[in-house]
């Protein structure tokens, strides 16, 4: 492991304020370090202090220089190893994958007791719907975090490391009373609580992957990270059948303590900061003690003293409110998004049904029946991300203007596949048809969501890209609350539309009528998308 991603992690920061700076120091604080001229303020003639006096290896040396303008600070030179975006490619991709499993290792909270659910209404005289009102509860908490959570990652006093350590670590502590809870109440109230400190690494992941990737290689490594958030809520179930079926519902909880407990001691000790005005900030902090020089600040130190109190409340709380419901373009995303996210939230309701009522499946037989969705997400990104490096990539890096429409095929593409797989799903899942059609059915449907996303994604990120923190708030804040509440009507949109030979197939087949005229939105914003722009306040291309 590089040093850098020991010193610049949770436990390597704290160490070194302990230390007095003794342990895992920088490059500033070594012996030889010679200051860069740019650093320097303009001095009067008579002035006898040189760029040599202020070198570290004399101890003796103090300078106390004051100026009328400030001195920005910024990386050496192009190339400064200090800077993410010039780290080797093996630690960007060892980075993206700490940021994966992280994801990964908190996501799959979401369903991962719903394989338990008989036996919680069984142990607590509950009906279904209540016995599912934890696993909506947890989906809402991680919708209103990053609300919170991403302007406090973007503060450059904090970072994103700090948030996703301290976040991770509330998170697997709230696992334990979870385990013991004696009761719904305190149950529900558990999983609120834990979505919220879950949604850290769903609010900031993206982010953080842009800090290491220059812009043509951005939508690569988001499709590497985005395999994680799929596969959580995936393997959520998968893991929660075999613990409900051998130990109890419960344990799904001990479970959480486990990995996330782990993914603490490992991320704390190996995730590096990465956002880049956080660095700077700490860097500005050591040329200042260095040269006792207190004009030398960071930009982002600048942005955050000319913040009110107000605009950091709009900011926080109400722009994405406002780009969410006004900007026809984000608004019609994110009922598409929402609902993609819903149909793969309502599989926790449905899948009882087609394999433990069809197929008479044990519980660890339903929960490996999720499989299919990890290998629909897999053979997507094999897929999406050899042709998106093709159509964008090598374009960008050739210095080719690229307009965000250009990444609406894919798109379109995609938002074919799904209702396709519901389809399959719902109409092959019969006695006389083998089980391998319904879970087909969903890894189609997967293969076109995970196109859907990333696509989408894509085209908000290249279109609003100077309020993307707020975009993006928005967005995991209003498809998870959508998609919090299907959980709770699943069960009777399938029950009270089954009949005898094909008990989830008219179900099923709703929600692909939805997605065949919500194909409409892309091949929209696909002739249309440059009018819409054209009339936002918002919008701006980014290349």
């Amino acid at each position: 492991m590089h040093y850098r991603f020991i010193r610049d992690s949770f436990w390597g920061r704290l160490a070194y304020h302990i230390s007095g700076h003794r342990v895992f120091s920088h490059t500033e604080e070594q012996k030889k370090y010679v200051i860069p001229d740019k650093y320097f303020a303009v001095y009067p003639p008579s002035s006898d202090i040189s760029k040599e006096s202020l070198i570290k290896d004399d101890a003796s040396t103090e300078c106390s220089i004051q100026t009328s303008n400030n001195i920005i600070v910024d990386w050496d030179d192009a190339d400064d190893p200090e800077n993410p975006y010039n780290w080797p490619v093996y630690q960007k991709v060892f980075f993206i994958f700490e940021i994966a499993f992280l994801t990964t290792s908190v996501y799959m909270g979401a369903g991962i007791y719903t394989p338990g659910i008989d036996e919680l209404m069984s142990d607590w005289g509950l009906s279904r719907v209540m016995a599912t009102l934890p696993l909506t509860l947890f989906v809402i908490g991680y919708g209103i975090g990053p609300m919170v959570l991403s302007p406090f990652s973007e503060n450059v006093t904090i970072g994103r490391t700090s948030i996703y350590i301290i976040t991770l670590f509330i998170f697997f502590i709230l696992q334990i009373p979870t385990a013991l809870a004696p009761n719904i109440a305190s149950l529900c109230v558990l999983r609120l609580i834990g979505g919220f400190f879950a949604s850290a690494a769903l609010a900031t992941g993206g982010a953080s992957v842009g800090d290491v990737l220059s812009l043509p290689y951005v939508p690569i490594g988001l499709a590497m990270w985005s395999i994680g958030t799929v596969c959580g809520p995936s393997l959520g179930p998968l893991v929660g059948a075999v613990f409900s079926q051998l130990v109890g519902w419960r344990w799904t909880f001990w479970f959480m303590a486990c990995i996330s407990g782990g993914s603490f001691i490992v991320l704390s000790f190996f995730l590096p900061e990465t956002y880049g005005p956080t660095l700077l900030y700490r860097k500005a902090q050591r040329l200042r003690a260095l040269t006792q020089n207190e004009n030398i600040v960071s930009a982002g130190e600048i942005e955050n003293m000319n913040v009110t109190t107000k605009e950091m409340v709009v900011k926080t709380l109400w722009r994405p409110i406002e780009i969410s419901l006004f900007e026809p373009v984000v608004l019609l995303i994110n009922l598409y998004i929402s609902m993609v996210y819903s149909v793969m939230y309502l599989w926790f309701e449905a899948f009882p049904i087609v394999f433990i009522e069809i197929y008479h499946f044990n519980l660890i037989e339903m929960g490996v029946a999720f499989v299919g969705i990890l290998i629909g997400v897999l053979v997507a990104a094999v897929v999406y991300i050899p042709i998106t490096y093709r159509t964008f990539t090598i374009k960008a890096l050739a210095g080719k203007v690229t307009v965000p429409e250009s990444f609406l095929p894919l798109a379109i593409f995609g938002s074919v596949c799904m209702p396709i797989g519901l389809f399959i799903f719902g109409w092959s899942a019969t006695t006389s048809a083998h089980w391998m059609g319904p879970i087909m059915g969903t890894g189609i449907f997967v293969f076109g969501a995970y196109f859907i996303f990333q696509s989408l994604f894509n085209y908000l990120s290249f279109s609003f890209w100077r309020y993307l923190a707020s975009v993006f708030a928005g967005n995991v804040l209003f498809r998870s609350v959508i998609a919090a509440v299907f959980p709770l009507f699943g069960a009777p949109l399938f029950n009270n539309l089954a009949t005898k030979k094909y008990p989830v197939a008219w179900g099923s087949s709703i929600l692909a009528f939805i997605c065949i005229v919500m194909i409409a939105i892309p091949i929209l914003f696909y002739l249309r998308g440059p009018a819409f722009r054209t009339r936002s306040k918002y919008s701006g291309n980014l290349l």
